[in-house]
């Protein structure tokens, strides 16, 4: 602009849109103006006494808050061609809990999604946020198709621009383990001078309900509204109830608003929903009063204590139960009876008088004592016990069955004698030749293990797929009895993570096993008129268990002779003992992704777990080549060819994600690191920016 001198000023007119009027402002302005500054000069020129505390500016063209309000225009790179919006911040989203119920909160949509999790888990009373995340809903004809080979990322960040606009040039944006120079970034909360309470104070909380929406009526997938669904609920005393003892809903019901998964394809879509944590809701398109889905991200439990978590057990509980019955975690039919079994006891027991867990004097117990129960529950099978030797290593002995998949052979076992030690299996034909070579012999460290456990017909199968130099080999073990089955397994499980059977966990496996099988006997008694109780179990069964020849009393039947196993439980216990049991099935903790190796053209499968990956075959779902996380170096992502890099000891991985965002993979690799690195002091706080270095991939 040419000033009244004719000195050109270096001021130029910059568009913002305010959301709340509806109206367009134009102002002139210069680029070394701050953003604080921009916002106080649009509200003189509105020229309306409201309370502007709770607005901020957005950036829709660069899908960017401009959140530090002492950052110029020109760092920001704004320029005369620049669209702004001054919205709120705090926004209307409603909420599906992992039990399917549906909360209308007010949410910041400036903040990242981490930080979001971390309020709205505050607000419900639910410990350790860090496991959990939000996801959008995915349509149903999304799981048809991949979404194709993409990667998100912020163009520009506050802070990172250069005076002219321009970003450096950097490719790789990397996460590495155990480095003291590790730099990592974090959006960074709105704050300044602009900054208020929240919609001028009209709500004590930002987290209050939405008006509107009685508790008996909900938002069904169409947008309308529909009674004896997910319940809209307001934050009183009946939502801490009904958070932990969630409303009855049928699977009818349920499944309108669930997916079935028909493969490991489809399982592997659904993850692709999965919202990026350092970023904002809005950001990553999420308007207001969207739905998104509040579930467990990680499945790695930590402190569980029915104490302090009756929410939290009660969600991971329904999660569980939706998973099976969706069909989106496996199981055999026998371990759906015993599943349907104590949900039945749930069920029973959420009608009855509870003991408390809240260590109240009426249980004669005060504060010192119960401090020392709760270290006691926090040490326990961290020492030997007396009776174990330290001299020796144990080991294993024993005649097991053995059968080696081929193609065109059938299934036939061969009874031979196995020893097992360190981490070594090494196969004799008779317990006499043990003094020479062994006939083959594997070490086990590194190798993936699938149990599948008949009680009905004695049948206890070990899968093991066993690291070789050119992929993974399949081997089967069959155990003959529950004691043998046990101590097998879990010592086959403790070499897969590089520890022996002298590990303080292997006895704890052990008898987990153990307890899990002993759920599924057969009743001792039969009960004569089971249907009496008027359940139906399609709310119990998968749909594809009901689809076969048994008939509904049959279910009712062998449902109710499996509760007699489970009846002696309380609400606390059945729940306890249900998500200890869904732990123990072979997919859970296996989240999926389709993928292309470098240099590949084939499609694969990779599940990311806790503490490995896993290349599997799409179609049939076998381990192909596990690479645990112990032995990772460092993880990091291309972002010019949308290509998720890991570097292992000893080789280095390479690959594009066809059905999620590659930064969906780079956040769980990261995300499963961070959890692991939690220390044994349960107040410890939680570090949301060591979180954002291991999962948000900055330099």
């Amino acid at each position: 602009m040419i000033s009244a001198e004719g000195l050109i000023d270096g001021t130029w007119e910059l568009t913002i849109f305010v959301t709340d009027l509806q109206v367009e402002r134009t102002l002139r302005v210069k680029g070394d103006l701050h953003v604080g500054g921009l916002m106080l000069k649009l509200v003189e020129a509105l020229d309306i006494a409201i309370d502007w505390s709770d607005h901020g500016l957005y950036w829709p063209g660069k899908t960017l808050w401009l959140s530090r309000t002492r950052s110029t225009l020109d760092q920001y790179g704004v320029q005369s061609d620049a669209y702004l919006w001054f919205t709120p911040m705090h926004k209307n989203l409603r909420v599906m809990m992992p039990d399917l119920q549906m909360l209308d909160l007010r949410i910041d949509f400036s903040i990242n999604v981490f930080s979001v999790v971390v309020k709205i888990c505050k607000e419900l009373g639910v410990r350790h946020p860090e496991e959990l995340s939000l996801s959008r809903k995915m349509a149903r004809e999304e799981l048809k198709k991949n979404k194709g080979i993409s990667a998100t990322r912020r163009t520009q960040l506050p802070g990172l621009t250069a005076p002219n606009g321009h970003l450096s040039n950097r490719n790789y944006e990397s996460g590495t383990m155990g480095s003291p120079s590790y730099r990592g970034r974090t959006m960074a909360t709105p704050q300044g001078t602009m900054r208020g309470g929240y919609g001028g104070g009209q709500q004590s909380s930002p987290y209050a309900t939405m008006g509107g929406h009685s508790p008996n009526y909900s938002f069904n997938a169409n947008g309308t509204t529909s009674p004896g669904s997910a319940h809209s609920l307001s934050f009183d005393g009946s939502l801490d109830a009904s958070l932990i003892n969630s409303p009855a809903m049928s699977a009818r019901d349920a499944l309108v608003l669930l997916h079935r998964p028909r493969n490991l394809a489809e399982k592997a879509r659904i993850n692709a929903g999965w919202l990026d944590s350092s970023r904002s809701l809005l950001e990553q398109g999420i308007v207001e009063n969207d739905t998104v889905l509040l579930r467990y991200k990680f499945f790695t439990f930590y402190d569980i204590n029915p104490k302090y978590d009756a929410v939290r057990i009660n969600q991971i509980y329904e999660q569980a139960r939706w998973s099976l019955i969706s069909e989106e975690l496996d199981c055999t039919e026998e371990e759906m009876i015993m599943f349907a079994a104590i949900q039945l006891q749930v069920q029973k027991q959420s009608l009855l008088p509870q003991p408390s867990y809240d260590g109240s004097a009426s249980q004669g117990e005060d504060e010192i004592d119960s401090a020392l129960t709760d270290l006691q529950v926090s040490l326990e099978g961290t020492s030997l016990s007396a009776a174990s030797d330290i001299t020796r290593t144990p080991e294993l002995r024993d005649y097991l069955r053995f059968f080696k998949p081929k193609k065109f052979a059938f299934k036939s076992f061969k009874r031979c004698f196995f020893v097992f030690k360190d981490t070594h299996l090494s196969m004799y034909k008779s317990a006499d030749d043990v003094t020479e070579s062994a006939v083959v012999r594997f070490n086990l460290k590194g190798c993936e293990v699938t149990s599948d456990a008949y009680v009905s017909t004695q049948k206890f199968n070990i899968r093991l797929f066993i690291p070789v130099h050119d992929g993974m080999t399949e081997i089967w073990i069959r155990a003959e009895t529950e004691e043998q089955f046990a101590r097998w397994s879990a010592a086959f499980k403790l070499a897969a993570k590089g520890h022996t059977m002298a590990d303080s966990s292997y006895e704890t496996e052990v008898k987990s096993t153990l307890a899990f099988l002993s759920m599924q006997h057969p009743a001792s008694a039969i009960i004569t008129n089971p249907c009496d109780l008027r359940f139906e179990p399609d709310n119990y069964i998968a749909p594809r268990f009901l689809n076969r020849t048994k008939t509904e009393r049959q279910f009712c039947q062998r449902i109710m002779e499996a509760h007699t196993n489970v009846s002696s439980m309380n609400l606390m216990e059945a729940k306890l003992n249900y998500i200890k049991a869904w732990q123990s099935l072979p997919e859970n903790g296996l989240t999926y992704f389709i993928i292309k190796l470098k240099g590949s053209k084939k499609e694969e499968l990779l599940a990311v777990a806790s503490n490995r990956m896993i290349r599997m075959d799409l179609h049939k779902g076998d381990s192909l080549k596990t690479w645990r996380f112990q032995n990772m170096k460092s993880w990091s992502v291309n972002w010019e060819i949308k290509q998720v890099q890991v570097a292992f000891e000893d080789e280095e991985v390479a690959f594009q994600c066809l059905t999620a965002d590659c930064k969906v993979v780079h956040e769980f690799i990261g995300g499963y690191i961070f959890l692991s690195m939690r220390s044994g002091d349960k107040n410890q706080s939680l570090d949301e920016e060591l979180f954002h270095k291991l999962t948000g991939g900055w330099l």
